[in-house]
């Protein structure tokens, strides 16, 4: 357990409560200082490869998880109760991902007589259930396009379901959202992969893999509804966000409000919010998401049963804290507004993530060597990390969020370019040169023409990959961490006293990282023709052909996982596959998984 001797005071008024903050990153950052500035005391949480993170450091309180898979750590409810427990926490709050929507979590903190930050564990099951979700949609007459009552039993019924209602199709998890477990189906040919990938993707997230279908409207706005809503019954549409831009169903930039949308549309999307968070009993902060067609067709898409990671552009336009009004709510406070306020301004959210722009948005983790943030009229920084921070490879990429303000959105965009500018980060790579690229494109300054699949289909400003970053050895020392009589202190040791696990091909990087993880390092590069190598740096999830068996150029051998991502592993060339890697172990991006020969 590590305490913070410079935290500061806590108003008298609300000394008697401590939260527990059950997340990692810039989102535990944010509520740590949404606590202080209301008056309460916050603990925090921490995976081995996160025990030097900026949350842990910032937190009055912090106590280690004892492990760094998501599983042992931030996924682990014992854990978490056991610390909460500990550390005489009164409340969690669980951020976003991870636990955040997981129902029995909620559950487990209320029968240890802690209170949930959030909806109640029945409204979670309710709207976390994407497939009731859409039952209550019907009921109160919100827009929906066609899709399945009940999940799919196999893949058969998804094959038939495209048959019949046309292609393409959305494969999607029905427990959990951000993207995760969802798939779209372009051709007949795909959809037996799809599913199986999603059901693993919904699998690994959320603990489970059952998926739904529906139609899947051809090149969509993604609109969204932030609500409030309180135990005394009152339900609010703070604002509406836009979040078209996306790669991979993961979104890179937000803006609040909507831009471009009617009257009569903005109407529909206040009255559907409000109507299904009212009919399912909601309490907290939540998002309703919809899909916007080409047409002008509106369908309700899910309920996010949390804060969301965009939730800054609302605050900003709305002049609402929503972490405070979290914690209001919790306490059993009513709303601090009655109706949907009129936005003041307009806002854009950048997602900077550590990932390859110019290499197919590939995670790419490692150290910050320098984070360089901009400053000045308009700018906000919500961020997880500084210049020395690391970047597990087992957690999500987002490092930071960029916000930026203006009182017009051609205000916003002049002010965004400025910003994003300004913004420096090496060691790792970024999505920066991607930002600066659309802030400069016609499709989404002047005609708005994006849509949730534009980057992978019209955007083609070419970026160019960032530099590799190799993890060496060196003579500095390698820092790391125990716990005496429940300090926290850091020692140094000398690299030198790691030389036998580093002659044997361990980087220092590696070991830091991945601690007692079968671990494949970096290799030198080689001419030979028949390797394979790692797409990306992360886990190989699994071999997809059989040791042995012959493939044919662009055959997909394996699926490797970081960062929550699955990138699949190609066949470069026909021949017979040999693993030089396997299942779980932990690859070094450019290291030799296989040989085709």
């Amino acid at each position: 357990m590590k305490t913070n001797n410079n935290a500061n005071p806590l108003n008298k008024e609300n000394t008697s409560h401590k939260v527990l903050i059950a997340n990692r990153g810039e989102i535990a950052v944010r509520i740590i200082r949404a606590c202080r500035d209301h008056g309460f005391a916050s603990i925090a949480v921490y995976a081995d490869n996160d025990i030097d993170a900026l949350h842990v450091k910032m937190a009055d309180e912090a106590f280690g998880l004892d492990g760094s898979a998501p599983a042992q750590s931030y996924l682990n409810i014992e854990k978490l109760i056991a610390i909460a427990k500990r550390s005489g926490a009164t409340m969690v709050h669980p951020g976003y991902g991870f636990l955040s929507e997981r129902a029995e979590f909620a559950r487990a903190v209320e029968e240890a007589g802690l209170i949930w930050i959030g909806p109640s564990a029945q409204c979670i099951d309710i709207l976390g259930d994407k497939v009731q979700a859409r039952h209550i949609a019907l009921q109160v007459g919100a827009p929906l396009v066609v899709g399945t009552k009940d999940p799919v039993k196999d893949v058969r019924e998804v094959v038939e379901f495209a048959h019949t209602h046309g292609l393409p199709i959305a494969i999607k998890a029905a427990f959990g959202g951000g993207g995760r477990g969802l798939k779209v189906a372009w051709q007949l040919n795909e959809v037996e992969e799809l599913y199986h990938s999603a059901v693993r993707e919904a699998t690994a997230a959320f603990g489970r893999g059952e998926c739904f279908l529906e139609q899947f409207l051809h090149n969509p706005r993604h609109i969204e509804a932030q609500v409030i809503a309180d135990k005394q019954g009152n339900v609010v549409v703070v604002g509406t966000r836009d979040c078209s831009l996306q790669r991979r169903n993961q979104k890179l930039v937000e803006e609040s409000p909507a831009p471009f949308l009617s009257d009569m549309l903005q109407q529909q999307i206040i009255k559907a919010s409000t109507d299904i968070c009212r009919k399912a009993g909601y309490v907290g902060a939540g998002t309703v998401e919809f899909l916007l067609s080409q047409e002008g067709t509106l369908s309700f898409l899910e309920v996010n049963t949390r804060l969301q990671v965009e939730h800054p552009v609302t605050e900003e336009t709305a002049g609402i804290d929503l972490v405070i009004e979290q914690l209001r709510i919790a306490q059993g406070l009513p709303l601090s507004i009655k109706d949907t306020p009129q936005p003041r301004g307009h806002a854009f959210e950048f997602r900077i993530n550590a990932e390859d722009a110019g290499n197919g948005f590939l995670p790419t983790p490692g150290t910050i060597t320098l984070f360089d943030a901009p400053s000045g009229p308009g700018i906000r920084i919500d961020s997880g990390v500084v210049t020395g921070s690391t970047i597990p490879g087992t957690f999500d990429s987002l490092m930071a969020k960029l916000i930026v303000v203006g009182n017009t959105r051609e205000q916003a965009i002049n002010r965004a370019r400025r910003a994003l500018a300004e913004f420096t980060i090496e060691g790792v790579a970024s999505v920066l040169p991607f930002h600066r690229a659309v802030m400069e494109h016609a499709d989404f300054c002047e005609q708005f023409k994006v849509h949730t699949r534009w980057i992978e289909t019209e955007f083609n400003t070419p970026i160019s990959p960032a530099k590799r970053q190799v993890p060496t050895s060196s003579g500095e020392l390698i820092r790391t961490f125990i716990e005496i009589d429940g300090k926290r202190c850091e020692l140094g040791l000398p690299a030198q006293l790691y030389s036998g696990f580093l002659t044997s091909g361990l980087s220092s990087t590696s070991l830091a990282e991945n601690g007692s993880r079968n671990t494949k390092a970096s290799q030198l590069v080689d001419n030979n023709p028949d390797r394979v190598n790692a797409p990306i740096s992360g886990i190989l999830f699994n071999w997809l052909i059989p040791q042995g068996e012959k493939v044919i150029e662009g055959d997909v051998i394996g699926v490797m996982e970081a960062m929550k991502m699955e990138v699949q592993v190609l066949a470069h060339r026909a021949g017979k596959l040999t693993y030089s890697a396997n299942k779980g172990d932990f690859i070094e991006a450019d290291c030799k998984i296989a040989e085709i020969n």
